[in-house]
């Protein structure tokens, strides 16, 4: 019986698999099935992975057995409640306090992370003297930091003509932001290609048994 609905499972992996691939002919029935199942069971699984791990144990279990020690959960309850306001639309105008709150704190706290992580790093190890480095590659590599972060700068500065020396400064600095793109680029490229090696492993594997998975 286990072996059965296995197979069933894998019929029906293979079958979605080929309805997504469908649409690299064109839009078709097969790939709008699909894409509707996958959307259904990802908003179900999200929906029932929120209550059971995340409501559950850090609001419902707290405020039930110690409601005098966690009054303060009651504030982002409320705030999820009103929420939950947008679905009602006389009162739809409520959930904007929750959303501004969420979009507010979340600025706030990427705001600090980018501070860290882009600025203050990027500052400090532009400052850092290149030739100080152990090895000639890390000589290098610090020299290629240094020259792309200050071209990159100067090529977003618009208020001087870019033109003569300060003109190919800037230039230098769009072939370092060309490279810094194309890079981007291909990672990700090269994590839909990973996607598709795992698809084309589970057809020709788990499916056909042609290779071994």
């Amino acid at each position: 019986m286990t072996y059965i609905i296995e197979r069933i499972g894998i019929w029906i992996g293979a079958f979605l698999t080929f309805a997504i691939l469908s649409f690299l002919y064109k839009d078709n029935p097969f790939y709008k099935i699909a894409e509707q199942i996958f959307i259904g069971i990802s908003a179900g699984y999200w929906f029932i992975y929120t209550i059971y791990n995340i409501l559950i144990p850090n609001l419902f279990t707290p405020v039930l057995t110690d409601l005098s020690a966690n009054r303060l959960l009651l504030i982002p309850a409320f705030l999820g409640f009103l929420m939950l306001c947008r679905l009602i639309p006389k009162i739809d105008w409520v959930s904007r306090y929750p959303i501004s709150f969420v979009m507010g704190t979340t600025a706030g706290m990427s705001l600090i992370l980018f501070l860290r992580s882009d600025i203050i790093k990027q500052t400090s190890e532009t400052m850092m003297n290149p030739f100080s480095a152990p090895d000639l590659a890390a000589t290098i590599g610090q020299l290629i930091l240094i020259i792309g972060t200050i071209t990159g700068i100067i090529y977003f500065f618009f208020s001087k003509k870019h033109e003569g020396a300060f003109g190919t400064t800037a230039k230098v600095g769009i072939y370092f932001l060309m490279i810094s793109f194309g890079a981007a680029f291909g990672y990700t490229i090269m994590a839909r290609i990973s996607l598709l090696i795992g698809r084309l492993n589970f057809l020709l594997g788990n499916w056909l048994g042609i290779i071994k998975p």
